[in-house]
């Protein structure tokens, strides 16, 4: 009897939730937004990082003033191991069912934008811009079948995307809340992943 491979499954949109196993530093007790997921990999930006910046030193560092009051004390995340010093910001679509009002953003299904392009928080420095703004220095990404691979091994628990939880929840409630969209609570999980 043949043995199929199982059905391609498109994780856009979606949160990645650690599981407590997954010990690797950078990852242990996150959430990621991912951003993009196909056959040649994934992209996504972890939610509940903040660095030590917030999003006035950041526009500091850039040399731009920031005429959004709303931001000034919002912190800038840790969004991955990938590219830590380029800043990627996650925002609601400006003009949606048409091209993007910045140079360079991905268009997520589900309502978001992803723009890694000056012009975005030239747009915020002038107090204009997006209303809802999540600000991360750097991604996480996965090659071809890696993330697959580490579904397999129970590193990731997944569930469809509140966004919500992205621009509404206080950042050390983001874990327990994307688990609640579940139905579980961080005690239900076990740490050892069982394979059946």
């Amino acid at each position: 009897m043949a043995t199929e491979s199982p059905p391609s499954i498109n994780l856009t949109h979606h949160f990645l939730i650690a599981m407590p196993g997954l010990e690797d530093e950078g990852f242990s007790k996150s959430v990621i937004y991912m951003c993009e997921h196909s056959e040649r990999g994934a992209l996504g930006l972890i939610i509940n990082k903040p660095s030590d910046i917030n999003v006035q030193g950041l526009f500091d560092k850039v040399e731009l003033p920031l005429r959004r009051e709303d931001l000034t004390t919002t912190p800038v995340f840790q969004g991955g191991p990938v590219q830590t010093e380029r800043g990627f910001v996650l925002h609601e679509s400006m003009m949606p069912g048409s091209e993007s009002v910045y140079a360079s953003t991905m268009s997520i299904p589900g309502g978001l934008e992803m723009t890694t392009s000056k012009d975005v928080l030239e747009a915020l420095s002038t107090g204009a811009g997006p209303r809802k703004v999540f600000v991360s220095l750097g991604y996480s990404a996965w090659g071809e079948g890696q993330l697959e691979s580490e579904l397999l091994d129970n590193s990731w628990l997944t569930v469809a995307a509140d966004l919500g939880v992205i621009f509404d929840t206080p950042v050390e409630e983001r874990y327990d809340k994307a688990l609640k969209l579940l139905g579980l609570e961080s005690w239900m999980i076990s740490p050892v992943a069982g394979h059946g």
